[in-house]
């Protein structure tokens, strides 16, 4: 299968550039668009839509030291981005309608491989909701 268009989940750490890395390489050898989406649920479902902060670069929705991730994740990608999804809540309850309504046909995210992955394994539920590919990329910790 040919890939069109990769969706990348993004926590707000360092360890995301692996991620974008890999899509890049990706996108480059099938060319592919790529667009990155990151879900903070750590206060849960705060508003139930999702900000395309690349298509409206005003519209920030979280705070300030979040956004400034959200920029060097824009700035330091290796290729263009086509969305950046932004939102509240869980990404694994979002997935179906998101990837409808954009096109996504692969979905990368990262697992973390330590102790408290083995028990709670955010991955996991990705992979039980996601009607599209998924590349799981290994997050050393």
């Amino acid at each position: 299968m040919k890939y069109k268009h990769i969706l990348v989940a993004l926590e707000l750490s360092e360890e995301s550039n692996v991620l974008i890395e890999r899509a890049a390489s990706l996108a480059e050898i099938v060319g592919a668009q790529v667009s990155f989406i990151h879900i903070d649920g750590t206060h849960g479902e705060i508003y139930p839509d999702l900000v395309d902060i690349q298509a409206d670069p005003s519209r920030r929705p979280l705070n300030e030291n979040n956004n400034q991730w959200l920029e060097k994740f824009q700035t330091d990608s290796p290729v263009p981005i086509k969305h950046f999804l932004v939102g509240t809540g869980d990404l694994s309850e979002k997935l179906t309608y998101t990837i409808k309504e954009h096109g996504f046909d692969l979905l990368i995210c990262g697992h973390h491989q330590d102790f408290w992955s083995k028990i709670v394994s955010y991955s996991r539920h990705l992979i039980n909701k996601s009607p599209i590919d998924i590349l799981v990329v290994p997050i050393k910790s």
